[in-house]
């Protein structure tokens, strides 16, 4: 089975898992891949992140992140690390990112920025903005009630 096999496999079972073994099932695989790759530096990231090792998570995203992630791992570590600084109490770094991503272009994690954002927001006291931002990108999705949605969250948005 190839490493993105099993390294997929490693992430389904997660729950299988002490938080410790996780973390010493996902050395283990990231050991596999050349010193300072990229992949195995948010992957391992990620396993920091979700085994409650926020501040090694923050440090493991930025290193990849330095080390050239790309593509949808790269949106994905802005998200994760986003999400981690505001655990971390820095909401404000947070939102910059966030900012920023947003800013950056479009594909299927749009919605996960904004509600990452919207976190931030509310963190910062700027609860109305959140919830027009929130509101906005579900709108989105509805069938029905869209432009009221739209309406709504413009409303909110001015207020």
């Amino acid at each position: 089975m190839d490493w993105e096999a099993r390294l997929a496999q490693l992430w389904a079972a997660i729950d299988d898992y002490e938080p410790v073994e996780f973390l010493e099932e996902m050395r283990a695989l990231t050991s596999e891949r050349p010193p300072g790759d990229a992949v195995a530096l948010f992957e391992l990231a990620g396993a920091h992140d979700s085994t409650g090792h926020e501040d090694e998570a923050a440090v493991l995203y930025r290193s990849a992140l330095d080390a050239g992630l790309s593509g949808l791992r790269r949106r994905r570590a802005i998200i994760q690390m986003a999400s981690t600084l505001r655990n971390l109490g820095k909401p404000e770094e947070s939102l910059a990112l966030l900012t920023a991503e947003r800013d950056a272009g479009s594909d299927e994690l749009d919605d996960a920025v904004v509600a990452f954002t919207a976190l931030a927001l509310a963190d910062l006291g700027r609860e109305k903005e959140a919830i027009a931002m929130t509101v906005l990108a579900l709108s989105r999705h509805l069938n029905r009630y869209n432009r009221s949605l739209k309406s709504y969250s413009e409303d909110l948005s001015l207020s």
